[in-house]
């Protein structure tokens, strides 16, 4: 099974927080890392912005990334969330499979 890490940013902690007890309690996600105070610059509607956010990686299974991508737009506060993917090529097989036998 291919293992896929889901990188997403969220306005605090608290949403961050909110979204990824969701995703494991769902089991869409086998396990997700919360950092707090990441400092953001982006442009958005023409104008150059920077704040601070806070950063989630979903750790999952590639059949369920759709799903979980669907599920943190329902959840987001923002217009437009930061929500990619992309595969792990290699890691720790016992983990890896964790990962598998956590999400559904």
């Amino acid at each position: 099974m291919a293992i896929w890490f889901v990188y997403i940013t969220a306005k605090d902690k608290t949403e961050a927080l909110a979204i990824g007890r969701a995703l494991v309690e769902e089991r869409l996600a086998a396990c997700v890392n919360v950092w707090d105070g990441m400092t953001s610059i982006y442009r958005w509607e023409g104008a150059l912005e920077q704040g601070s956010e806070a950063v989630l990686v979903a750790k999952t299974q590639q059949p369920l990334v759709s799903a979980l991508v669907e599920r943190v737009k329902g959840l987001h506060s923002y217009a437009c969330p930061c929500v990619v993917a992309w595969p792990i090529g290699m890691g720790s097989t016992p983990y890896l499979d964790w990962i598998e036998k956590e999400t559904r």
